[in-house]
């Protein structure tokens, strides 16, 4: 395995920006991304967390999953006053879901190691899974290639409320015939028997998806000392009591905040990613299975979306305190639950997470704490030996296979295998006809109307008949190159599917079933520069 860094052109704007240390956009955020460590160590030490009650928490929660040592061990350091952790999340999704969160999770690993090596103190590695959320139509499913397009393949249950990823039990006859039907689709290799047996365990001991997520990482990166936190878990409830308070009690002033900043943003040229209001509340409540978004009314009460529930500020307060578990976060208040929560050195996020971080730096400050130094995570590509091949075979290099339009550049490597091309001698031969018919058509509108309206027609059958020679002619010359073709299509499956880069698509199965689990671990062990905007990593 070797890894080349690529610059990405098509980035998203503000994160562009900051990545570039653009002013403008830094102001938006605490601390440099790559130069606030030693301020943040500092700001930290001012702070108080329940660092028993939390280790408590993450040692049950994890012994379930039955973790490896290195986990336990690393919980148990988060009891140290001098320890410190670097955070990133996601959904749980199957099979861990697309390759960014595998790419996420690495990056969390690399990031912690190499700050800990730095600092010379404990810094733990922490992936917080959004249990809590609750659209199982976003995790439930996966693609694969095939031939060179990309399959979806859902796993369909029946869902009739919306309940937390953590508390929706798996069907698991639905689920085994679902991983069945993925395997039948993976090609037959050394790997493929044991990723099938220990994929399957992993389902067979889960009760929820969070559960299956959670097994399939820890095999993944057991050696490593992650830390999951599922955020729907209801023990982590009780500790977030207290800060469901504050939020509560803030809430005026953080959607306040929030709204603010995104009013900022837009006036720069950015839109906003969360899309706040002034009423929302940016807290979810819990009622017979269902997550009730709540918003505030005009006269302070606490109401459902749909007007399901309603309660006063005291009722709520009285609900956090006896009840945590009947509430969650939404994209706002999480990160201000995990920043109470855990003594974070740094929080590890995507492209979209940095957009609407952007939007909470003020929201950190009303509850007197500060926003952590937000690090853009690593991002890879992985390109197999044949993809290579076929690159240099079409004299294209790294970098433009990731930057330009795949299906624009066979589209005129196509073209040019005619000289001329078929497309020019074809709008060529349409403007002749059109030429030389013009007299035919005035000396018919001048017999008779019908006789005219008959040659307007005569022209558009001429013209159809072209477009029928050009399609034949393009399809006959699509026939003769059909293997390139092919391997054009393999090209574009492989870096950019359906116009997206890889991560955002493919999940890990075909490349674990191809490579094993070595690739990970190695990839893993690597020390990336965070300052690089995208890998290839060529297996």
């Amino acid at each position: 395995m070797h890894i080349d860094p690529i610059t990405l052109h098509k980035q998203n704007k503000l994160v562009e920006k900051y990545r570039k240390n653009d002013e403008d956009i830094l102001r938006f955020f605490d601390y440099h991304p790559f130069k606030g460590t030693e301020q943040r160590v500092k700001d930290l030490k001012g702070r108080h967390f329940d660092r028993v009650q939390l280790s408590e928490v993450l040692h049950t929660m994890n012994k379930q999953w039955e973790v490896p040592e290195e986990t336990l061990a690393n919980i148990r350091r988060l009891e140290k006053e001098n320890s410190m952790a670097v955070i990133g999340g996601q959904q749980a999704g199957l099979l861990s879901g697309p390759m960014y969160t595998i790419n996420k999770i690495i990056s969390v690993i690399q990031y912690a190691k190499e700050q800990e090596r730095k600092l010379n103190v404990p810094v733990i590695p922490v992936f917080w899974v959004a249990g809590e959320d609750h659209d199982f139509a976003e995790i439930n499913h996966v693609y694969l290639p095939e031939n060179s397009k990309l399959s979806k393949h859902t796993l369909s249950e029946h869902t009739y409320t919306k309940s937390s990823v953590s508390h929706k039990q798996i069907n698991h006859e639905r689920a085994e015939n679902w991983l069945d039907q993925l395997f039948e689709q993976l090609p037959e290799t050394l790997h493929t028997k044991g990723l099938y047996e220990w994929v399957r365990r992993c389902l067979d001991d889960s009760e929820t998806y969070v559960d299956f997520f959670a097994r399939f990482v820890y095999h993944l990166f057991r050696s490593e000392g992650l830390v999951l936190v599922d955020s729907g878990n209801s023990l982590l409830r009780r500790i977030e009591s207290i800060h469901f308070k504050e939020m509560i009690q803030y809430q005026p002033v953080i959607s306040e905040a929030v709204y603010q900043a995104a009013e900022k943003l837009q006036q720069m040229g950015y839109s906003s990613s969360i899309g706040s209001e002034l009423n929302d509340a940016h807290l979810f409540y819990h009622l017979h299975g269902d997550r009730i978004l709540l918003s505030r009314s005009d006269n302070g009460e606490w109401v459902g979306k749909q007007n399901e529930v309603r309660f006063t500020t005291e009722e709520l307060l009285s609900i956090a305190k006896e009840h945590p578990e009947q509430l969650s976060n939404n994209v706002v208040t999480r990160p201000l639950m995990q920043e109470l929560l855990f003594p974070t050195l740094a929080f590890v996020g995507g492209p979209g997470e940095i957009s609407y971080w952007a939007e909470l730096k003020e929201a950190f400050k009303t509850l007197d704490i500060k926003m952590p130094p937000v690090i853009p995570r690593l991002s890879f590509t992985f390109i197999e030996r044949n993809i290579d091949k076929l690159i240099k075979k079409y004299n294209l290099t790294a970098e433009q296979i990731i930057n330009i339009d795949l299906q624009n550049f066979k589209d005129n490597w196509l073209a040019e295998k005619s000289d001329p091309k078929i497309e020019d001698i074809s709008t060529e031969v349409k403007d002749v006809i059109e030429h030389a018919h013009h007299r035919l058509r005035e000396l018919a509108w001048g017999i008779r109307d019908d006789i005219g309206q008959l040659s307007e027609k005569n022209l558009v059958y001429l013209d159809e008949n072209i477009n029928f020679l050009q399609k034949r002619m393009i399809k006959a010359l699509e026939e003769k190159y059909e293997k390139e073709l092919w391997e054009l299509d393999l090209i574009t499956l492989f870096i950019q599917p359906s116009g997206s880069l890889q991560e955002r698509m493919w999940t890990p199965l075909p490349f674990l079933n191809k490579h094993g689990q070595q690739f990970i671990k190695d990839l893993t062990a690597m020390s990336c520069s965070f300052d690089n905007e995208h890998y290839f990593v060529y297996l």
